[in-house]
């Protein structure tokens, strides 16, 4: 085996190495930040459902009080309680 054969055989071993290691990272859902670091995306994916559950909360509370007649103390109130969370 001559020089230039062994080059490409290594680049070829290289380029197939990556090739399994994405294969395996996307088939169990696990994603690389630009620092390289891993995660998967299942569980940033419950935690931002989470959020987007709470933020719901929030704009239903918020909606009743902007179109509620009743006095400003219990909208005091509400506008404290909300802050709180």
């Amino acid at each position: 085996m001559n020089l230039w054969t062994a080059i490409v055989v290594i680049v070829a071993l290289l380029c197939l190495t990556e090739l399994f290691k994405a294969k395996h990272r996307a088939r169990h859902g696990i994603v690389t930040d630009m620092m390289g670091n891993e995660k998967p995306v299942i569980q940033e994916n419950g935690e931002l459902k989470r959020e987007v559950e709470d933020l719901r909360e929030r704009i239903k509370v918020l909606e009743r009080i902007a179109t509620d007649e009743r006095g400003t103390r219990h909208l005091a109130d509400q506008i404290e309680s909300l802050r709180d969370k």
